[in-house]
This record gives C-alpha cells, sequence and structure tokens, in this order.
C-alpha cells in the first residue's frame, strides 16, 4: 500500500479517536481494504478489529470517522497504528476509551443473556449497539444448543433484521404478551435506575415491550451513569406528524419540563445528530423530538406524567421504575446493582 494512503489512513485513525465517535466500525473488507495476516484474529496494537455492526444509535453518534479507525488498523498495521497513538499524547486516553467501548458494550450483552435467559422462555430484544451484543448471545447460544425453545420480541425493524440473520425465532406481542426478560440498553442511568432511552428512535416499540416483562435487565458502560436526568442525553420524545410544530411548542410549556429546548431529530432516525433536511421518522412512522436540558430534571416522575398527558406525544424516553437490575462494564469490571 503506498505511503500516503497509510498516512491519510492513521490520520484518519487518530482524528476519529480524537473527535471521540468512533463506536461505530465496519470490517476492513467493508472497507474495501485486506486485513493484514498478522490482524487475522488478533488485536492490531492495543485496538481490536471490529466485525461490522449496526449503527449506533445508543450514543446518537455514527460511525463515518469510526470506519476511518479501523480502516487506519486494517492498512498501516500494528506498528504504524502504535505510533500514531504513541504520538497522540495528551489525547491517548480518548483513543482508549473509544477503542475499548465496544468491548465493554459486549461484556454486558453477553453477562445478561448468560444469567437472565433460560431456555423455553419468551424474551424482548433491545435496539443499539449494546442490545445487538445481547442479540448475538442468544444467536450463538441457540446455535450451539445451548438454549431452546426461545421466542423473541424484536423492539425494532433493526434488530428483527439482526435476529433472523441469527435464526432466532421471533414473535410480536400480539401472540406473546407475557415476557420472561427483556434486556436493552439506556442513554442514561441514574442513581434509582430511571433510564433515557430512545437515542436510536424506537423508544416507544422498546417501552411497549420492555413492560410487559417481568424482569427487565439494562446493560450500559460506565459513560451512561448520572447524577440526574437531561443534561447528558437528550430526552426522546415520539410525536405524531400532525401539527407537529404544535405539540413542540406545548411540550416546551410543560412545568416540570422547565428550561428545556424542544430539537426536532433530523435525518436518520438512528442518532439524534442532524444529518439530514427531513424530519427523521420512527417505525411507527412518527417523528422525534429531542428535549436538551442545561440542568437535571427535578421530578422524572412528573415529567413522564405530563408529557404522557400531552395530546400529540405518543410516548417518551423516560423510563421511570422500570428497571429490575442494571449491569455496568467499567475499567473495573462488571457490577450490577439493583433498585
Amino acid at each position: 500500500m503506498a505511503a500516503q494512503r497509510k498516512m491519510a489512513l492513521a490520520c484518519g485513525f487518530a482524528a476519529s479517536c480524537y473527535l471521540g465517535v468512533s463506536n461505530t466500525f465496519v470490517s476492513p473488507k467493508t472497507a474495501g481494504l485486506r486485513t493484514p495476516s498478522s490482524a487475522k484474529g488478533k488485536q492490531v496494537g492495543n485496538f481490536a478489529l471490529q466485525r461490522q455492526m449496526l449503527s449506533d444509535p445508543g450514543e446518537g453518534k455514527m460511525g463515518m470517522l469510526g470506519t476511518c479507525c479501523v480502516a487506519a488498523l486494517a492498512a498501516v498495521g500494528a506498528s504504524t497504528a502504535r505510533k500514531t497513538y504513541n504520538n497522540l499524547g495528551p489525547l491517548r486516553s480518548k483513543v482508549t476509551l473509544a477503542a475499548t467501548q465496544d468491548e465493554l458494550k459486549q461484556q454486558v450483552g453477553y453477562k445478561a443473556v448468560d444469567d437472565y435467559v433460560k431456555s423455553g422462555t419468551v424474551i424482548g430484544l433491545g435496539t443499539g449497539s449494546t442490545a445487538a451484543f445481547a442479540v448475538e448471545r442468544v444467536g450463538q447460544k441457540l446455535k450451539s444448543g445451548e438454549l431452546k425453545d426461545i421466542i423473541a420480541i424484536p423492539t425494532s425493524i433493526r434488530t428483527k433484521e439482526q435476529a433472523e440473520s441469527l435464526g432466532i425465532p421471533l414473535a410480536t406481542l400480539d401472540t406473546h404478551s407475557d415476557l420472561d426478560v427483556a434486556i436493552d440498553g439506556a442513554d442514561e442511568v441514574d442513581p434509582a435506575l430511571n433510564l433515557v432511552k430512545g437515542g436510536g428512535g424506537a423508544l416507544f416499540r422498546e417501552k411497549i415491550v420492555e413492560k410487559c416483562a417481568k424482569n427487565f435487565i439494562v446493560i450500559v458502560d460506565e459513560s451512561k451513569i448520572c447524577d440526574g436526568l437531561g443534561p447528558g442525553f437528550p430526552i426522546p420524545v415520539e410525536i405524531v406528524p400532525f401539527c407537529h410544530e404544535h405539540t413542540m411548542r406545548q411540550i416546551g410549556k410543560l412545568p416540570a419540563l422547565e428550561g428545556c429546548e424542544p430539537v426536532l431529530r433530523l435525518g436518520n432516525i438512528a442518532n439524534n445528530q442532524p444529518d439530514g433536511t427531513e424530519p427523521a421518522v420512527t417505525d411507527n412512522g412518527n417523528y422525534i423530538v429531542d428535549l436538551k436540558f442545561t440542568e437535571p430534571l427535578k421530578d422524572a416522575v412528573a415529567a413522564a406524567e405530563q408529557l404522557k398527558n400531552t395530546v400529540g406525544v405518543v410516548d417518551h424516553g423516560l423510563f421511570i421504575g422500570m428497571t429490575t437490575a442494571c449491569i455496568i462494564a467499567g475499567k473495573d469490571g462488571i457490577t450490577v446493582k439493583e433498585p
């Protein structure tokens, strides 16, 4: 490979890590590059080559620069990647976080399935980059025969497609409305294990499925833990398209949401970054409004009730009092918290 291409890809790797958006990865093959023989099945430097994944709705970030990250690793090999990493100086901590976040997600996704999913049960499959690992684990254990007679209810078209590709038997709440367990990620988790969800635009389907589960297991990495809901991640609200600007104004006037800035999600429904000019559309044909806050919600319960009572609102991303257990992966290992 030409030296210029190596340099360009290495710069892409450094840029993606610096900007902190290398959470969504594609395989070197997808990027059109040959994986060095030394990298196959191994790690390149300190960075694992990631298989192609779903876009990263849970974090509200997409992976154009993440593609550069893996492409750089595959193209330049371990030594050049390591040199690029070392030259980043104080930015190395950002690189380490971006490179290991998928490993943390895999840990909690796999643990949730290993600990809570049993043969002969009906399970809810969440949506997002962390939940995708749980779906993957279910598929693995069904294929190996460790799990049998599983019926799964997906919470989005994306999850449905992934589950089908893995041979997981699927149904809907119309035929199976009594779930043993549901597993999903979250965008924020407060000390009481209340959640903000819906970064990927699937909040209504997630909530209707997870409300039907005897046990709702939340899987996150430690970056999602917060002292109060709101400032760390905009709270998504699904609204009907009809008179949506009016509904947004009504939401902005709600007493429990004082200080929020309602922003219509544009472009890709699977992230809350404006990457288009047209309103993002959910699997249900609705719009998403992201509520931005500078201060934590003073009363999340009141906010949830007022949103639900607003005409034009389908549902909201506040999941209050639903969590059975929260599995958290961090630099010091995995912890499990219960309300």
